[in-house]
């Protein structure tokens, strides 16, 4: 926490649309300073939120956003960012994989070892994944699935390692939510959107705000005993099969 203001301040990357952009809303009205971490500045007019642009997919803009954001008093970081890259086994190409590791896994890795310092100092910190129920297996995602369900396990080490410094790390796992990344894979409005609405179990899509209240009771400064925990956000679907 930074000493002088008295408050918090949370690294958000993917920050600049969707789930990112609805989660620093969220943390800007609970009175946090917000660092959006994206290729995009955030688009949120806020004398409280400041941008770091940088493509979480190249290893270069990555370490040069970790250096940006290193020695700052930051308390939270949400490790929001990811792409999908859809395809069935005999079209996944190494570099999907390659890529894919490397924003799911190498640039959280990155970003949190550049405040990790900062936190351990303050005996202080929440890391929050968000990540995806796809992560149990789904049709299409090879490389998706398996960077994300690689997150799961870097959490709970993490969570083992950190857990006696104050700081506890954990992860949201949404199932399909409303966001530009849904709309590339299934066009808006159509047939097929509501077909998979129809046939969650709780009856609808989820939207950002149902994955941003997961991830700030995971980020509350109270939430000190909750650490190593994967929690789905899905509808219900985590309980079977969804096809897309």
């Amino acid at each position: 926490m930074n000493e002088e203001s008295g408050r918090y301040t949370a690294v958000v990357t993917g920050g600049s649309a969707g789930i990112g952009e609805r989660l620093c809303r969220d943390m800007l009205d609970a009175g946090w300073h917000v660092i959006c971490v994206a290729r995009r500045p955030s688009p949120i007019d806020h004398p409280d939120v400041s941008s770091v642009c940088a493509d979480l997919l190249d290893p270069r803009e990555t370490a040069d956003a970790a250096a940006e954001i290193a020695g700052r008093d930051v308390t939270h970081v949400v490790h929001n960012a990811g792409l999908i890259r859809p395809n069935l086994l005999p079209d996944v190409a190494p570099e999907d994989l390659e890529k894919l590791t490397h924003i799911h896994l190498a640039a959280p890795l990155l970003l949190t070892q550049a405040v990790l310092p900062k936190m351990r100092e303050s005996g202080f910190g929440r890391i929050v994944f968000v990540t995806s129920r796809a992560s149990m297996g789904m049709p299409t995602r090879s490389a998706y699935s398996s960077t994300k369900a690689g997150v799961h396990g870097l959490a709970r080490t993490w969570a083992l390692e950190l857990a006696p410094e104050g700081i506890t790390v954990n992860v949201v796992a949404p199932g399909p939510i409303l966001t530009d990344n849904f709309w590339g894979i299934i066009p808006k409005g159509s047939e097929r959107q509501q077909r998979l609405a129809d046939n969650m179990p709780v009856g609808r899509i989820g939207e950002p705000e149902d994955v941003t209240r997961a991830v700030m009771f995971f980020a509350d400064p109270e939430a000190g005993f909750v650490t190593g925990q994967v929690l789905f956000v899905c509808g219900g679907t985590s309980l079977g099969g969804i096809s897309l």
